[in-house]
């Protein structure tokens, strides 16, 4: 029986930063070394970092990351390093990179692994720039230790068409038969007696539990220990939550990393023959194996961990956020501060003639108990002044058919109104964008002025229905919570209220009825449908692709009727001009808007 000693490097790497990450690699691999590693694994395009994009399509950017492997490489002693990087493949064409795992020590590369399952779903593009390997090895060998390599989707095996949590549950029965293509099963077969697996995976809810049944099962049906790296932090659109794992050969999780955290650690296996004798853990003190994180409190870390590293590695401090006393700002900003830290977090209230007493004063008290900066900017004096504007250039016409004409494509820029006459409706939208376009004016003003970053405050029901304004709430850099369904933001607001800190969001804010407060007594519920029909009903259009015939039978369930289906599915569809306009923000389902969703916005098909 041989005992391996695995390091374990779930690194923050800064996407592009070669130099920087190849000197993130090598401080991680010495202090995994320190601890007595026998094998250091990283994630996925350690060099790189994870996804590069159209980087990939830069000669000089792969020399660039060639070099950084060799410096790597050479940072290296006895004891192996396994990293992730771009590799030309000599091949002709514009597709001619392998996506490769190097194993170097001794100051070399001393074998390459060249991933075969490339995904091209989702948010995944790899058939654009990689080209699949063939060749199951070279195995690496520690001590009489026999190591099969394999980069992220090679260990699920199966094609995939679609990241839904249901197909992936659906994975594990799959494995080991007639579909399964992984080179996990030629390696065992060469001889691997331990599977160490690199990984870009992106957070979405629910996907760690996915990919530990994967492991599970193929260690268990392998009877070989699997070694699971993932990279940690955001990236753009992306959250990367890190929970590297290992499993013993019975297919028992037997250390964990914590979640969005970095972390260098090492895992103790005793591995003697597999198929008989499990792996298992020896001292506690050289395993790591954190609990899983509440649902809620997995979505809070991404969100803070995503925000955060957009505006830190963007190369900003302080983030600017509009307050309005609602659930939506008063949950980016209380993430805001989580991320960055009250004092790099600035709440502006802009009231209207239209704004409540109480909402101004929400917005007050949610500043104070976050202790963030607070200032309050008035828009009525640029508000009457527009107004005044527009009156003069449509003389006997309020319906503002230049503003009609800057919405095209949306019936309505809230969507609602129904039961007024269409120029009444067209008079009251104007204004109620006009508010919201004067907020954003003053937001960016502030950015200007202050080099402040500006967070976005929409939801993702709203986002998905159109009930924005454009160039109004969605201008800025970052939209934290534009994957999260209204009701889930205001479970998320409750969580952190229970987190032993205080109450930090309003009790108000989260209890009185939602309101854009851009007319007298406006509420969400005149324009939209409750959110309890509105959520589910835009999960399944959005997330679960049905069409407007197949969402009729979800609306049945939920006592909605098939005008309202039609009515959803209409304002998701027209306003998806809107969502090309808006900013990124991270994903945290299963389908977000972005580079997961790609829609025509010259759109016939209903």
């Amino acid at each position: 029986m041989a005992r391996v000693r695995l390091g374990l490097a779930q690194l923050n790497l800064r996407l592009g930063d070669l130099d920087g990450n190849a000197e993130m690699v090598l401080a991680a691999y010495d202090e995994a070394v320190e601890l007595g590693a026998q094998v250091v694994v990283f994630s996925e395009l350690t060099v790189t970092g994870y996804p590069p994009e159209d980087l990939l399509l830069k000669p000089v950017f792969v020399e660039g990351a060639a070099r950084a492997l060799e410096r790597i490489a050479g940072g290296t002693g006895k004891v192996p390093a396994v990293v992730g990087f771009p590799e030309d493949s000599g091949q002709a064409g514009p597709v001619r990179l392998w996506n490769s795992a190097a194993m170097c020590w001794d100051g070399e590369v001393r074998g390459v692994f060249r991933k075969h399952l490339l995904p091209n779903y989702s948010v995944f593009d790899e058939q654009r720039y990689f080209v699949p390997g063939t060749e199951a090895g070279p195995l690496l060998e520690i001590g009489d230790v026999r190591v099969g390599v394999s980069v992220c989707e090679d260990l699920w095996g199966p094609p995939r068409t679609a990241d839904a949590a249901a197909d992936d549950g659906g994975l594990p029965s799959i494995i080991g038969g007639e579909a399964d293509t992984s080179p996990a099963l030629a390696q065992v077969a060469m001889g691997a007696q331990l599977l160490v697996n690199l990984n870009g995976s992106p957070y979405r809810r629910g996907k760690q539990a996915d990919r530990e049944a994967i492991a599970r099962t193929r260690a268990s049906a392998l009877g070989v220990p699997v070694v699971y790296v993932n990279q940690v932090g955001g990236q753009d659109e992306l959250v990367f939550d890190g929970n590297s794992f290992v499993t013993g050969a019975d297919g028992s999780v037997v250390c964990r990393l914590p979640a969005f955290a970095e972390q260098v650690a090492v895992c103790d296996l005793d591995i003697g023959d597999a198929r008989r004798s499990p792996s298992r853990i020896e001292g506690a003190a050289q395993s790591m194996l954190t609990t899983p994180l509440d649902p809620l409190e997995e979505v809070w870390l991404a969100l803070v961990v995503a925000t955060r590293d957009y505006v830190r590695k963007n190369g900003f401090t302080d983030v600017a956020v509009g307050l309005s006393g609602g659930i939506d700002s008063s949950a980016v900003a209380a993430i805001a501060t989580d991320a960055l830290g009250p004092e790099h977090v600035h709440g502006v209230s802009m009231p209207s003639r239209y704004s409540s007493d109480g909402s101004r004063t929400d917005a007050a008290q949610l500043a104070a108990n976050l202790g963030i900066d607070f200032r309050t900017v008035p828009i009525e004096p640029a508000h009457a002044a527009l107004a005044g504007m527009l009156e003069g250039a449509n003389p006997g016409d309020d319906s503002s058919a230049a503003d009609r004409a800057a919405d095209v494509g949306s019936t309505a820029d809230r969507a609602a109104d129904v039961g007024s006459t269409a120029d009444r409706a067209a008079a009251d939208l104007t204004d109620q964008n006009l508010q919201s376009r004067i907020r954003g004016v003053l937001l960016m003003a502030l950015s200007n002025r202050f080099g402040w970053l500006v967070l976005t405050t929409g939801n993702k029901t709203e986002t998905s229905v159109g009930y924005t304004t454009l160039y109004g709430d969605t201008a800025g850099a970052y939209a934290v919570i534009s994957d999260v369904p209204k009701l889930v933001v205001y479970e998320l607001c409750e969580w952190r209220n229970r987190q032993g800190d205080g109450e930090r969001i309003p009790q108000a804010c989260l209890t009185k009825p939602p309101s854009a407060e851009l007319r007298p007594d406006q509420r969400d519920d005149q324009s939209l449908p409750p959110y309890e029909l509105l959520d589910p009903l835009v999960e399944a259009y959005v997330e679960g692709d049905l069409s407007a015939a197949e969402l009729i039978d979800v609306a049945e369930e939920l006592s909605a009727d098939a005008e309202l289906v039609h009515r959803v599915t209409r304002l998701v569809d027209i306003a998806e001009y809107k969502r090309r306009q808006s900013p990124p923000g991270p994903r945290i389902t299963a389908k977000s808007f972005g580079k997961d969703r790609r829609m025509p916005i010259t759109n016939f098909y209903r």
